[in-house]
């Protein structure tokens, strides 16, 4: 089923506003020295100068798409004055005539700046001044195979050599008697810094020579 067509009354009011001010372009064109198609071409450039300014307008606000809406503005407003009475025709004055002269000019200035110019990034398009370009990701390197461990230097410990066995004639020297006699020598060397000798250790013990002579043997007395 067809859909049925119902009058839009902004889109009338638009139509002979557009109307109205097309005459009032081309009548003051006329006046001011342009005849035939150019009368005629006067208010098409300044109805598309507007128009090209407000589409520049509505993708983005900026200075330059202002300054030519008004200036076409100015063009539309300003021939719909003159042509209402307060301007004399039959007299145009010379200043209109040269304005009417240059507007193709200044028309096509503006149309091309305004088509030409680069469009403006959105809001959610434009890149944010702080925000800085990310660093490259930081890569950790894990092994996932385990070193063998280092072989650790076996160290061998130092062997003391065992003290000489006495002679087999030699007689058993107690335990006790060893130790007396051991005491007795280390006191002798940090008293004098040298080691005793047997015949003192022998004047020192008391004892008969084999007995003292197994212990000097034993403690590894000169």
């Amino acid at each position: 089923m067809p859909r049925s067509i119902r009058p839009d009354a902004v889109l009338v009011q638009a139509v002979i506003a557009g109307a109205l001010s097309f005459a009032h372009l081309h009548d003051l064109a006329a006046a001011a020295g342009q005849s035939g198609w150019k009368a005629w071409a006067y208010p098409v450039s300044v109805d598309l100068l507007l128009v090209a300014a407000w589409r520049r307008l509505r993708a983005g606000r900026d200075r330059s798409s202002w300054t030519w809406f008004a200036i076409a503005l100015a063009a539309s407003l300003g021939a719909n004055v003159a042509t209402a009475g307060l301007l004399d025709l039959g007299h145009v004055p010379a200043w209109l005539r040269i304005l009417v002269a240059g507007w193709p000019a200044l028309a096509f200035l503006g149309g091309t700046l305004l088509v030409h110019a680069p469009a403006l990034a959105s809001p959610e398009q434009r890149p944010d001044e702080d925000d800085e370009e990310p660093a490259a990701p930081e890569v950790e390197m894990h092994r996932t195979d385990t070193p063998d461990p280092q072989p650790a230097s076996e160290t061998v410990p130092e062997l003391t050599p065992a003290p000489p066995k006495p002679p087999a004639d030699t007689p058993a020297v107690p335990p006790a008697l060893l130790n007396h006699a051991r005491s007795i020598a280390d006191a002798h060397r940090s008293a004098t810094g040298e080691q005793i000798t047997t015949e003192t250790l022998s004047a020192r013990l008391g004892l008969p020579a084999p007995t003292c002579q197994a212990i000097a043997a034993q403690l590894q007395l000169t």
